[in-house]
Parts: C-alpha cells; structure tokens; sequence
C-alpha cells in the first residue's frame, strides 16, 4: 500500500455535514490501491472505545492519481468519532487479506482501542449554523449571461450621440453599440422560450466604458442603458416570468472619477477619504501611479477592503441590491478583495434574503472562499478550461478529461458543486466557437457535457446561434436579432440541450463521471431514475454500452455514436 497517498482530514472536503444528522466521509488512496474492502469504523466520540459500528466504504470517485472512497452516514448522536479499517489483497490466497488501521496517527498494521481518544478522527458535533446551504432554486437554474451594450436596444428615442458602432459591426475595445435596459425587457419572452429561466447581467451603474466595470456611481443606473425605473421594470418583469437576475457587482475597484476617489486626489491627507485607497504617498497622482489600482487600468483605483469604513460603504450597498430585488450577485475580481469583506457581506446579504446567490470571480485554486462562510460557488474556470481542452482544442483524451473533472469536483462539498457557475465562455474569454475551429458539433457536445455537470449552467448571450468571436473585446459581438446567422438545425440541437435541466436526476442528482474506451460518460441518478450522457469526441465511431430512452442525441443512430457526436439515455428506476 502507498503510505503517503493515504489521506484525510476532518471537517473539509474529505469530512462535512450534508445536513443536521448526515455526515460525508471520503478517503483518498492512491489509485488502483488492491482492496477487497475499506469500512467506517465509527462511533459517538465518548462510547467509541467500549464498541464500534462498521460501514462499507465504496469507491466514489477516481482522478488518475488517487482513488476516493467514500459513505454517508445517517447519526442520531452527531458526536462522531471514527477510524477506517482496510483489508489489502495480498498474493497469496492462503494468508488472506492484510489489514490496515488508518487513524490520526496515520497508517498502521494494528490499533489500540482501548487508548483511541487519542489518535481517532472525530466530528465533535453538528452545528447547525455550519451546515452549507445549497439554495434550492439552483437546481433548476439556467443562466443566461447578458452584455447590456451587445444585446439588444429598446429605446430608440434616447440620445445616442454616444453611439460609435453600427449594430453589426466587429467591436473594439472602446465603441459604443447601443444595447439598454428596455432592450432586455423586450427579450424575456425569447429568452423564456428558449430555456432560460436566469439573467446574468453585466455591470449597469454609471460609468464612462462600454462595460460598466469602473463604476463611477453604485446607485444610478448609467443613462446609455436607461434610468433606476427601467431597471426596477426589467427585476418586476423577470420575477413575472419566475426568472431570477443576477447583477455583476464591482468592489474590488471604482472608477477614478467617483467622489471619494476625486476627494482623495484634491485634498491628500486632509482627506476623510485617504486611507479608503492603497495609496505610497499623501496623496493619489495619476501620472505616478502611485496607488493600487485593477490589472494595468490606472483609471479604476483599487479600494482599500481592509478599512473598515470602506467594507460598510459597499456592503450597504450590496444590501441595497438585494432589497432592491436582484437574487443575487457576481463579485467581480474575488480574489483580490479581503476574506473579511466577503464574510461581512455574506452575513449582511444573507439577513436580507438567504437565497440569494453569491458567486465569486475565482480563476484559480477556490476552496478557501467555498465553506460556508463566503460565497455559495464561485466562476467555474477549473472545469471552464477541462471543456476546452477535451471538447475545444481537442488536447486531452475521454479518460484525461474525466480524471480531471473528478479531481475538480473532489475538492468541494456537494451542496457548493451544485452551486458552481459553469459556463463555455463569457466575456473575458473567446467564443467556444472561435476554440473548437468553428465545430458547431464540438459546441453542441460540450454544451451539453456543462448541462449534465453538476452545477449551475451559465449560457452567453449568442450562444444560440452560436456566434463566433475571439478575446476581449472581440467575444462581445452584438446579437443579430434578424437571426439571419443563426443556424436553425443547431439552435434546435441548443433548445434541447437546455432542456435536459428539467430532468430530476440533472437537476439535483449523484454523478459519476468516467471514460468507457474513447467515450466521455456523465452519469447523473437519483431515485427512480438514472440519466447518462456520452461523448464521442475522437475521430471515429464508436459504439454506446446504452439503454433507455433518449432524450438527447446529435450523430447517433442503432447504437452507435458518431464523430463529435452526443447522446444521452434515461433509464427508470435505480439508486441516489
């Protein structure tokens, strides 16, 4: 057995509470470890010496790397307390298994019961409080993330003197393209129709760039997108049509035009406003740069979220958002702002409504913001970047692509996977398109592979047609509402892929994700019903081990699958 693959920790991904009296316990082995048996050996942590009940430990998962078993245990005492005992295949049939204690102390060929307070593992109790919540309306979410200047203009009678580009035209990273409020209000019943039942909208508040990103007002709504009563319209008429809206909130950064930001530069350190600010000196010049500020934009000053002042300027603010009515929000750069910001916002917004969603903009390494204590998931680019290089650029193979998916989706609780956005690009990234060669199949799969996934399916408007386009700023193309480039075969295949969010089992289901020779499974299963999805991204057909009804397939006819091709099975009856 490999010693030093062996591992688990209590209270963390490997040891958590699913609710009051439910506890999830995982231990990694190193892969392909020769096992005829790993059990729970557990007990309330005060009679844990005098006996013990024993549990099978099954094997849940794999990365390629490491194997994780694991069990839920239902408790009627949550004083838990626990060791693993496991039974090694040896290579002669005569002497038996060989077992293995695995405890605090670590791995061990026997183990003293009698002196077990000591080295066991426990789970002291079950707080209530600090059981992870998933938000039940997540499980049925898609959402569909909007561009306000790209998407659609609905008021034709405001000034558009701002105005730089023709609908159709290719941006640049500075042009204007009309897109307002009004314009999404006119588009919920396509939207509706289409399968989308959530808004992700971009930045709407008063700033000087096509993006909203450097805010110079967190309250009003910047006139080219219309007016605070437009958007009280466009939250009353999604709420009408039972669609939530999520609004990407700014405060890692401002606009270097905002009040506190011009008090900082006009009166140095006479200024209340100061210390708001990173600032090497009395006063913030922008010829030196003296001042943090977001990536390279000297325009957009950083705030200074260590400041108490500072986190309640804009925690009072991302509570007025939620009163307001957005059911959630999108916390720009994340990982920049101060762990005691997002605790204090978390407590702050969750008073007003407790379902409301926060994501937080992670590109990396996640864990730490997702226990409870911050954001409910965070931007999914770990699993963003295993769909471009499997479906996409075509780089990794079925069985590559799975063990990475399973390392991603170990790492995290199962209430905050079923919370994560999951998205194929958005507007800081290239067309999927523009990544899979212009393979309209290859997008239909990966869409497809993002909706049987645990988590919560984000769609970029355009998606649909599919529209094509590069990086930043090329990726926030216009939307052709002629739909004279929207390609109707696909946008069918588009229409039935969403629809595959509706089934139980994908909704809020178990998973399981493998490789069957060349062909990506995901496997999705609740009580009474098992949903697999296959994926046959390798050059030639491939045979499908299925059975059931179909209720999704693109290339695939008597049992075989073809190039690029995907289908997807529901059989009745069947296990969590």
């Amino acid at each position: 057995m490999n010693e030093y693959a062996i591992y688990h920790r209590p209270e963390s991904e490997y040891a958590y509470a699913l609710d009051e009296n439910t506890l999830r316990i995982i231990l990694r082995v190193a892969a392909g470890e020769n096992f005829s048996r790993a059990e729970l050996l557990y007990n309330n942590k005060y009679d844990f010496t005098k006996s013990r009940s024993h549990t099978e430990m099954h094997l849940v998962s794999t990365d390629g790397l490491f194997d994780y078993y694991g069990t839920d245990i239902k408790l009627t005492d949550v004083r838990f307390a626990y060791i693993f005992k496991l039974y090694e295949k040896t290579d002669s049939g005569d002497t038996g298994d060989k077992i293995y204690y695995y405890s605090e102390a670590g791995l061990s060929e026997t183990y003293d019961f009698v002196l077990a307070y000591y080295t066991f593992f426990q789970f002291p109790f079950i707080n209530q409080s600090d059981v992870v919540k998933r938000l039940s309306w997540t499980d049925s979410a898609v959402f569909y993330q909007i561009f306000v200047d790209r998407f659609s203009r609905g008021d034709h009678g405001k000034y558009d003197g701002y105005i730089t580009q023709e609908w159709n035209e290719i941006p640049t990273a500075r042009c204007f393209a009309g897109g307002d409020l009004k314009g999404i209000i006119s588009k919920l019943d396509y939207l509706a129709e289409t399968g989308i039942n959530a808004l992700y909208l971009t930045p709407v508040f008063c700033a000087d760039s096509n993006h909203k990103y450097n805010i110079k007002n967190y309250t009003v709504v910047d006139p080219q997108f219309g007016n605070n009563d437009d958007l009280r319209c466009l939250l009353t008429q999604a709420h009408d049509r039972n669609m939530r809206v999520m609004l990407d909130a700014v405060f890692n950064h401002c606009d270097m035009s905002h009040e506190f930001f011009c008090d900082a530069v006009n009166y140095g350190a006479a200024s209340q406003y100061r210390e708001y600010f990173l600032t090497d000196g009395d006063r913030p010049d922008f010829e030196k740069g003296n001042y943090a500020y977001f990536a390279d934009c000297k325009y957009m000053p950083k705030w200074n979220t260590s400041n108490k002042k500072v986190r309640e300027y804009l925690i009072n603010i991302a509570v007025e958002y939620i009163k307001s009515g957005f059911d959630g929000l999108r916390l720009d750069v994340a990982d920049e702002v101060s762990h005691t910001m997002w605790r204090e916002l978390r407590k702050a917004v969750k008073t007003v409504n407790p379902d409301a969603l926060l994501i937080g903009e992670v590109w990396h390494e996640n864990t730490h913001y997702l226990r409870g204590d911050e954001f409910d998931g965070v931007m999914n680019y770990r699993v963003h970047k295993v769909l471009i290089d499997h479906f996409g650029v075509r780089a990794v193979s079925a069985e590559e692509a799975a063990n990475r998916l399973n390392g991603i989706l170990m790492q995290n609780y199962e209430q905050v996977n079923g919370m994560m956005l999951n998205f194929l690009d958005n507007h800081d990234t290239p067309r999927f398109l523009r990544l899979a060669g212009g393979n309209t199949d290859l997008v239909l799969s990966a869409l497809v592979a993002l909706i049987m996934l645990p988590g919560i399916p984000c769609i970029f408007y355009g998606t649909e047609f599919p529209m094509d386009g590069g990086s930043d700023p090329d990726c926030r193309r216009t939307f052709d509402w002629t739909f004279e480039t929207r390609d109707e075969i696909y946008f069918s295949y588009y229409k039935s892929a969403l629809a595959l969010k509706r089934l139980r089992s994908v909704q809020s289901g178990g998973y399981s994700v493998y490789a069957v020779g060349d062909l990506l499974v995901i496997e999705r299963r609740t009580v009474g019903e098992t949903v697999k999805a296959y994926f046959n991204r390798s050059g030639a057909p491939c045979d499908v081990p299925a059975v059931g009804e179909t209720v999704y397939a693109r290339h695939y006819a008597d049992g075989i699958l073809g190039t690029f091709g995907a289908v997807v099975m529901r059989e009745r009856g069947g296990r969590a």
